[in-house]
């Protein structure tokens, strides 16, 4: 099986926002399994992702990620806050956001759609379906989707 890169033919870099190492494991060994050429950072709740994605407090030489695994059920700040710190965000509103959470509540994949969250997918409880659902969540967004290569204010144009 071919290695997937991004289409600027660099690994990609994927920032998952998880605080269950179990569920960490298992993106790896999916992210593994797929051969998706990825370089995966982890924080473990919101708090640390806005200091990721915001640079700061630790995280000043980290790469902008290529796309966000995002859980919605973290201690300190959840995936929810995140998502909202993220959409009023004019350096961070354009940036690609998968919520990858346990989640089937009408209100929460309302609510994360309304802040334009970019997709929204189930965590599987089997293995062999979490790894095909990894690898179609990296072709799709690696080798189907063109990303925009630089971000800013999410206001529509004109």
């Amino acid at each position: 099986m071919k290695v997937m890169e991004t289409k600027q033919g660099r690994p990609a870099e994927i920032l998952l926002v998880e605080d269950n190492d179990d569920d960490v494991f298992i993106t790896r060994k999916g992210l593994e399994a797929a051969k998706l050429a990825v370089n995966l950072n982890r924080v473990e709740n919101g708090r640390e992702c806005m200091d990721f994605l915001r640079k700061k407090n630790g995280y000043e030489d980290v790469p902008t990620p290529d796309l966000i695994l995002l859980d919605l059920n973290m201690p300190i700040m959840d995936g929810r806050e995140v998502m909202a710190e993220i959409a009023k965000d004019k350096d961070l509103c354009k940036l690609p956001v998968v919520v990858l959470t346990t989640s089937t509540a009408d209100n929460d994949l309302l609510d994360m759609y309304h802040l334009r969250c970019s997709s929204y997918i189930k965590k599987p409880v089997d293995f062999d379906q979490f790894k095909k659902v990894i690898h179609l969540l990296g072709d799709y967004w690696f080798n189907v989707v063109i990303l925009p290569t630089r971000v800013g204010d999410c206001s529509p144009p004109g």
